[in-house]
This record gives structure tokens, sequence and C-alpha cells, in this order.
């Protein structure tokens, strides 16, 4: 296998974003997100060069934060249609490099299930993006409960990320909400869906955490150990066990910290690579990728990280590196 800067060729990227024309039109009347400073830019071509850099054979391509919530209703269904659009063609135009992780128009749930039937029987998506809320409902709130039996009845694949919790100006100080609010609206969000049962009663959703699993790896313990102190686990589920049957993204900085703490109760099967792009510069991107191609923590499983875990996620990009 050959190695290229970062990571050894072939690897299938779950967690790198895009921002076609239609979505920075759309975030341009609503302020820069999150308090940062400035949107990244993003060409199909560009991505390709970057991933050429780093090795990496596929990328399945998601929105990132804020996600496709507009204040309009409408304007949030057209959103969701024209960026799963734009995603679709730069995968029709390059199969063997790009794959689709379709958004969703929620919290309208009946927008949301004509949107996934859309992106699987016409546009061909791999898979679906949500974020950790939207307009303060998460994933697990009972309103989303058709959209989670539609996604396990195709045995969807679901990337969930990060945007702002509610009322984040309260907390953020002003300083980047993905500094802080990002990790811990990821914990929070799977915190949910596993105790609200979730995880248990819709199976055949393939979940992937963002970032590492953000707290998780090291407040996975102490959510079952509470929960089953003060009897907040109604569902009677076994949290360990939940949590360890989800995937696992390695974007961001999972190196030295918090990878090791993840590969403690989570198989290393569960984990997938990912590099954060757009949003991540390739320039920070590349010396992310050869610590984990350094770590002694993947070793063995190094290739199966890159590849093959997420090969068995998305079959059809397999063979297409």
């Amino acid at each position: 296998m050959t190695t290229v800067l970062g990571l050894a060729e072939g690897a299938i990227d779950v967690h790198t974003h895009y921002l076609p024309p239609s979505y920075r039109d759309a975030l341009d009347g609503q302020g820069l997100p999150d308090n940062i400073p400035a949107l990244p830019t993003w060409s199909a071509s560009g991505q390709i060069g970057g991933m050429d850099t780093l090795g990496i054979a596929t990328a399945m391509l998601s929105i990132s934060s804020p996600g496709v919530l507009l204040p309009d209703p409408a304007a949030t269904i057209t959103l969701a249609r024209k960026v799963n659009d734009d995603g679709a063609e730069a995968a029709r135009d390059r199969p063997d490099r790009f794959g689709l992780l379709a958004s969703l128009p929620l919290p309208d749930v009946d927008a949301a299930l004509a949107e996934i039937r859309r992106a699987y029987d016409e546009l061909g998506a791999d898979g679906i993006t949500m974020v950790t809320n939207y307009a303060g409902r998460y994933p697990a709130d009972p309103l989303f409960r058709p959209v989670l039996a539609e996604l396990d009845r195709r045995e969807a694949v679901v990337l969930v990320h990060p945007v702002a919790p509610p009322n984040h100006e309260s907390v953020s100080f002003g300083r980047p909400i993905p500094m802080l609010e990002f990790p811990f609206e990821t914990t929070r969000a799977f915190t949910d869906l596993v105790l609200s049962g979730a995880t248990r009663d819709f199976p055949r959703i393939r979940w992937i955490v963002s970032h590492a699993g953000a707290p998780l790896p090291v407040l996975a313990e102490r959510v079952a150990w509470v929960s089953r102190l003060l009897g907040a686990n109604g569902n009677d589920v076994d949290v360990q066990a939940e949590f360890a049957k989800l995937y696992y993204d390695l974007a961001g900085a999972p190196l030295p910290t918090l990878l090791p703490a993840l590969l403690s109760w989570v198989g290393p099967d569960r984990v997938l690579y990912g590099s954060d792009m757009t949003f991540t510069p390739l320039d920070e991107v590349i010396p992310l990728a050869r610590k984990l191609r350094e770590s002694e923590h993947l070793d063995s499983v190094y290739q199966d990280v890159l590849r093959g875990h997420a090969g068995k996620l998305f079959p059809r990009k397999l063979g297409r590196g």
C-alpha cells in the first residue's frame, strides 16, 4: 500500500464537508455561523486535490453546521433539496471519489420523510446527515420517531454532526462554538438517543458519532452509573452496550488522549476515518493524519480503520477507490 502525506492510499473519509454555492448563498443572509471568522471555500476539484494529497480514495460529502434549518420552513425544504441535488451531482460526476450523506429538512417530519425517499430512490444517496438539534429538538425527540422508523427500515447510515445548542450565547462567551459546544452537543444528543431507547428500538440504523465520540469515551461510564443510581434509565437500556454499538469517526484531534479512551470500551471495528475537511484546512489535516498513521493504538487495524470498516457501511464505494 503506497503511503502519501498522512495516510495510506485508499482511505474512505466518512466525515468531510461540501459548501456548494446554494448553501453559501443561503447562509449569506443569516450571518456567519458558530462564531467563526469566515466560511471556507469549496470546489469538487479542490476537494479531490486535497484527497489525493492525503491518500483518500472516496469522501462521503455532508453539510456541516449550521445545517439546512432556516427561519422560514419552506426555505428549509428548498435548501435541503438543493444541497442534496448539488451533492448528488458531485457524486454522479465522480462516483469513484464522492458519495453523498443527504440532509433532512427537519423539524418538518413529513418533508423529511419525503426527502429521505427522494435522496435514496432518486438521488442515489449513500446515507443521511442529521444534526444534534433542530431548533431545540434532538434526534430522539418523540416527534421524530417516524423519521427514525423510516431510516431503520432502510438500514440507513446516519452521521450526526453537532450544531450550536439552544441558548448557546449564554454559555459560549463569544468563543467559537466548535471549541466546546460541539463536543458537548454530540454527547448530549447520543446520550438522549441511548437513554430514550431509540438506538435499541431502531437497531438497523448505523449511527456515526462525530469527532471520536467527543467527551463520550470518558463520560459513558458516568452516564450509565448515574442513570442507574438515580433511576434515570426508565427504558432499562444497557447503556454501555448501546454506546459500544455505535460507530465513531476520527475527525478532529483524537490523539493523544481521545483515541485510547475510545478504544478502551469500543472495539476498533467501530472506528472510521474522518478528515473534517473543508472546515479543517489541509495543512492541519495532514499532521493529524500522520499521527494516526504512527499511532500504536491502531497498529494492525490501521488499514481497516482507514477503509475496511467504512467499506462495510458503504459497500458501493469499496471497489471504487
